[in-house]
């Protein structure tokens, strides 16, 4: 069993460190000031001229389709280097994201056919459109089998109806991928189909926004009689269920590689405190509450890596089946950094809640990471079934 990264994910890795070191955070005070102010708008923290040169210069140097097949232009190096990439971009907390920007690649690339493959994978894959998925609605958030929005057959279209909350990305997104039931007598496995819907599609409007805690902004998404053709039918009707729930595990594994990336840069800061301040007459780093804060913090970051690094490892050999595991690493991780960002700010003290550090916007950003995607008690009960289920599985 080789427990170290391959050559070239340490090239990777190291390139991304440079461009966060160089190109990322000198930003973040922008940024804080931008989420400060932004209020009830939607207004994006990263200006859109600044985003276009950091995506122009992520280009030049090489981090462009990490994991985008390479009949499709990318570079194909897997799921563990995208994780290693996230992890490395998420030491800054600029909401910089390489494109193709969330874990519908996965889905598109499994579903899509045909003209689907020209008209959304491969301008998604170059990073040239945009995309979301509308899966929550008012009644049905963690039991995606509970969705209420119905696709019928009507005239030779599929008609939508219905309504979905909390939908990231839906106002800048060139296409939607919406969950709808087509059956409802078969239930979630069998009665719901997935639907390619473009954006300015007449009836589909995203009437407002839900501002929230940290940089995550939202939408309602409405369906009027939004009427779609075959062609934009992403998969086979009735079997969207399956591999809704593959995205839904990818997803959860960028999540945690995020929570990574964060909790590194706490306890960086943490280090470099404990080191430089002094109090009574002693350095901080004498005490033995900061060393405990710091040697907990980092034995629960190098667990939760070691979790994600081989989920991701099983990814990349072929491994389909992962939705327990999938479950355990957002548990651990969302949790972790929770207790690792409480900590940098106890350690910093007033400063810790500050505007002037990263670690108060670290510390609201991670709190709706433990709902956001599944909320904790959910994924345990996930965990806990298949257990009870399956008994305890072999090593």
């Amino acid at each position: 069993m080789d427990f170290e990264l391959p050559e070239d994910t340490r090239m990777v890795r190291d390139t991304v460190s440079r461009f966060v070191r160089n190109e990322l955070i000198p930003h973040e005070a922008l940024i804080i000031r931008r989420e400060a102010e932004r209020g009830f708008t939607d207004t994006p923290l990263i200006p859109p001229e600044l985003d276009a040169k950091l995506q122009h210069t992520a280009r030049e140097i090489g981090l462009w389709g990490i994991d985008v097949p390479e009949e499709y232009g990318g570079q194909e190096f897997g799921m563990l280097a995208k994780c290693v990439v996230i992890e490395e971009l998420k030491h800054s907390i600029v909401p910089f994201v390489l494109p193709p920007e969330s874990p519908n690649l996965y889905l598109l690339r499994e579903l899509c056919v045909g003209s689907q493959i020209d008209r959304y994978l491969l301008p998604y894959a170059r990073g040239e459109k945009k995309s979301c998925i509308a899966l929550t609605e008012p009644g049905a958030g963690s039991d995606a089998g509970a969705i209420k929005t119905r696709a019928e057959r009507r005239n030779g279209k599929w008609v939508i109806n219905g309504t979905k909350i909390f939908i990231s990305n839906a106002r800048r997104a060139d296409f939607m991928i919406v969950l709808a039931v087509t059956d409802p007598s078969r239930g979630a496995h069998g009665g719901m189909s997935a639907f390619l819907v473009d954006k300015g599609t007449p009836g589909l409007t995203v009437p407002t926004g839900y501002p929230m805690i940290g940089e995550y902004h939202p939408y309602e998404v409405v369906f009027d009689n939004v009427e779609v053709g075959d062609e934009q039918v992403l998969g086979e009707i009735g079997t969207a269920f399956k591999p809704l729930q593959k995205r839904l595990g990818v997803r959860r594994l960028d999540i945690a590689s995020r929570c990574l990336g964060l909790a590194s840069r706490c306890i960086e800061m943490m280090i470099e405190q404990a080191n430089t301040r002094t109090t009574f007459g002693a350095p901080l780093a004498d005490r033995q509450t900061i060393q405990n804060w710091i040697a907990d913090s980092f034995q629960e970051m190098e667990m939760v890596r070691w979790l994600v690094y081989r989920l991701a490892w099983r990814i990349d050999r072929g491994d389909t089946d992962f939705r327990r595991d999938g479950a355990i690493v957002k548990i651990q991780s969302t949790e972790m950094i929770g207790r690792v960002a409480d900590r940098a700010i106890q350690l910093f003290g007033g400063m810790g809640v500050s505007k002037e550090l990263p670690l108060e916007y670290i510390a609201r950003m991670a709190r709706v990471l433990r709902i956001v995607e599944g909320p904790s008690e959910v994924h345990r009960w996930v965990v806990a079934r298949d257990l009870l289920k399956s008994g305890l599985p072999s090593s």
